[in-house]
């Protein structure tokens, strides 16, 4: 290395050090008491106690509904693996904390792979079930209802040994993910005897009676949902290299589908004549039953988008295939459909929460996971590589710099006529973005596209964490600054409904029988990094921030948008066709929330003077979000007596430090967090002038108070070190 080089490099990294200083001078530490005894933000009075009080839940067309009528959007999180059988003393705190942070819904995931007698992995025990049911109990009188992700990879047992047809060969495969080890996964979507365990599991558990609560979980009906099998369909590319491991399986399925071509073709000379001689290998025959339907979502998506750009029918060897994997998902889940139901659980049900590719895979896979429930997805943004907080490049992006991207995007899933969940999501730290997402999903999301449930992927421990990354440096933490703090404001506008559901302004019309005779429909693309899918949409994604964005299952294969948006845009804006919220693309971008009792921004604003009916906001951060809410379950800003003030920017690991361009985290860090200050010029249009008093990083008042002699107000976060400011009248 020469020496001017070595300079240059030396002089690049003292200006990153030294640069990330300056621009840190005034963040303070993050000092949350993690007590949410007597504090201003609280919400256990907003959730409706106990769980279960309206009935069950149930699907309503689009909607989730209580037996009564009464409809329900859900606002929860992950409790993931072993917590679930937390001790009892666990389990009171638990159930306090989520309460004041307003989430009126868990999803406990995969959780029980320990949790059966440990001979059968289907047979569970009141000893180790006791536990589970005090935590469930807790939850249910704090209003808190919870559902079932509980088959992540069913792990097979030497009791199971007699009921598999090739036990050793599965007890031994081998996945990428080391957890599925040994698991049913992927092989049970078309093998019966794996399906019957899958199967006799849930029906054990439904079946157990909670002694607490005198039910048994079948007629509990603060039981939420049941999950058939968490990311997992038979299109999924990893059941190809699980066949490779497991030759008896492999036969097996090549049988079923040799048997269904032969009820079609009869003939092998009929088959290759249908398939114009293409896609049977000369070793596979008919005759042999050893036809190979390639279960590989890879395959059905480059197939269909090579149809597109050769502008044909999608070839007739892939949609044999295709329907032939269709029908078998759908086998299994109408029977597992039947044993849930025979049990007299009346509540929701979903199939399964992955997506199975593009074009013709992903809509058959949808179809199917339609036929029997709630649609429910998963996307992550953000981050580097792994799952592990390291240094190395990351995906710096904002998600509000393009309208329809990251996160938001996965609403392209979203079907007409069904409740749509998304049951785990998170921007991914380093991003240095991250307190953007929350704000998407719930007033985006679950408001205007009437998204009916959201489960932030994870919370671990029952208050905020001291880094901004969770426990082993995982980077799925919802108990950051950038996402807890900021439920408070988020829960109430939730369940207040302050954000209204949109009118659709796209519907995309798929005809299934169409597509099963080589239609394409529909031109979508997703790019996917593991978890990580960025979704591509057939139109505009600038129309997500207009209105509700379906797909519907129908008789035609057409795509119906709404043909005049220049009432919505206005000043390089999109604006909701409910008028409460506005998205700009203009610079880095940002969006606003407009209602009665929630107004408020998130992003860029490129200090814009931001007028919200009767509140006006202007920030010198670059980035920021702030929400003005009503604490007053019914009365708006206008007439609240008391408001609380919400403010966060960026969060970092003291002691963190990038690179000069932001794109490769350079250290860590380590705790204690610290944060980015809010500089917010806040005006309320009010006769009366207000009381403003800071409250701590755990919402409780402190000494301070924030005088009010003008029209403008002034919150400086470098002088109160403070997140949240409590405005009375």
């Amino acid at each position: 290395m020469n020496v001017k080089r070595f300079l240059a490099i030396s002089a690049l990294s003292c200006w990153s050090l030294f640069g990330g200083a300056q621009e840190q001078k005034d963040w303070f530490v993050f000092r949350p008491e993690n007590n949410f005894m007597a504090t201003e933000t609280g919400m256990a009075d907003w959730l409706h106690k106990p769980a279960g009080k309206h009935g069950f839940v149930l699907m309503k067309e689009d909607q989730l509904v209580f037996e009564d009528g009464m409809p329900v959007k859900f606002w929860g999180t992950n409790v993931a693996s072993n917590l679930p059988f937390m001790k009892p003393d666990e389990a009171v705190k638990w159930a306090n904390f989520l309460a004041h942070f307003g989430f009126n819904g868990v999803r406990f995931h995969k959780f029980t792979w320990g949790a059966t007698d440990g001979i059968h992995s289907t047979k569970i025990t009141d000893t180790k079930w006791k536990n589970f049911d005090y935590l469930c109990n807790e939850l249910r009188n704090k209003g808190i209802y919870y559902g079932w992700s509980h088959i992540y990879g069913h792990k097979v047992m030497p009791g199971d040994s007699s009921r598999i047809i090739a036990y050793r060969e599965l007890a031994a495969t081998k996945f990428p993910w080391s957890h599925l080890n040994g698991t049913t996964s992927a092989l049970v979507n078309f093998a019966e005897d794996l399906q019957a365990l899958n199967i006799e599991l849930t029906v054990n558990m439904l079946n157990h009676l909670n002694p607490h609560t005198g039910l048994r979980y079948a007629e509990d009906p603060a039981l939420s949902f049941v999950e058939f099998q968490n990311e997992d369909n038979i299109f999924w590319s990893a059941i190809e290299e699980t066949l490779k491991q497991t030759p008896t399986y492999r036969a097996l399925l090549c049988r079923k589908f040799s048997l269904w071509l032969k009820e079609k073709y009869k003939t092998d000379a009929g088959l290759l004549k249908a398939w114009n001689n293409e896609g049977l290998p000369k070793d596979q025959s008919l005759a042999l039953e050893n036809i190979y339907p390639q279960p590989n979502h890879g395959l059905f998506s480059y197939e269909y988008e090579q149809a597109i750009k050769e502008n044909r029918p999608v070839k007739q060897h892939i949609l044999d295939k295709a329907a032939f994997l269709y029908e078998e998902q759908l086998k299994f889940y109408r029977k597992f459909e039947a044993a849930v139901r025979q049990t007299g659980y009346k509540g929701v049900i979903v199939g399964s929460c992955w997506q199975a590719g593009t074009g013709l895979a992903h809509l058959l896979n949808l179809h199917a996971d339609a036929q029997v429930g709630m649609i429910d997805r998963h996307n992550y943004f953000g981050g580097g590589q792994g799952h592990r907080l390291a240094p190395g490049k990351f995906d710096n992006a904002a998600m509000v710099s393009k309208i329809g991207s990251g996160l938001y995007s996965s609403g392209l899933q979203q079907v007409s006529n069904r409740p749509f969940a998304f049951s785990e999501w998170m921007s991914l730290i380093p991003n240095e973005w991250t307190a953007e997402s929350a704000p998407i999903i719930a007033a985006y999301g679950m408001g205007l596209q009437g998204w009916d449930a959201s489960y932030v992927f994870a919370t671990d421990i029952p208050h905020f964490t001291p880094t901004i990354h969770a426990g082993g440096g995982g980077i799925y933490n919802a108990t950051s600054p950038t996402q807890l703090a900021l439920y408070p404001a988020l829960a109430r506008m939730i369940h207040r409904g302050d954000v209204k559901e949109g009118e659709t302004v796209v519907d995309r019309k798929v005809d299934l029988s169409s597509l099963l005779k080589g239609a394409t429909p529909l031109n979508e693309t997703v790019k996917q990094d593991f978890d990580r899918k960025v979704i591509e949409g057939s139109f505009p994604l600038e129309l997500m921030a207009a209105g509700k964005v379906v797909l519907s299952f129908s008789d035609e294969n057409k795509t119906e948008m709404i043909s005049d948006l220049s009432s919505l845009w206005k000043n390089s804006a999109l604006h909701s066709t409910t008028g409460q919220l506005m998205w700009s693309e203009k610079g880095k971008g940002f969006f606003t929330i407009n209602t009665p009792g929630t107004k408020g921004f998130a992003g860029f604003t490129n200090n814009e003077v931001l007028k919200l009916g009767e509140v006006s906001l202007k920030t010198d951060n670059e980035f920021a979000v702030v929400f003005i809410t009503s604490l007053d379950k019914e009365k708006g800003i206008d007439a609240s007596s008391r408001i609380l003030v919400t403010t966060i920017a960026r969060a970092q690991n003291t002691g963190m430090k990038f690179n000069s361009e932001h794109s490769e985290l350079l250290e860590r860090g380590d705790a204690p967090i610290i944060l980015e200050p809010v500089s917010l010029q806040l005006s309320i249009d009010r006769k009366s002038k207000p009381r403003i008093t800071v409250l701590d990083h755990s919402g409780r008042k402190t000494d301070q108070v924030i005088k009010a002699d003008s029209e403008w107000i002034s919150l400086d976060g470098a002088t109160t070190k403070a997140i949240y400011y409590l405005v009375e009248y």
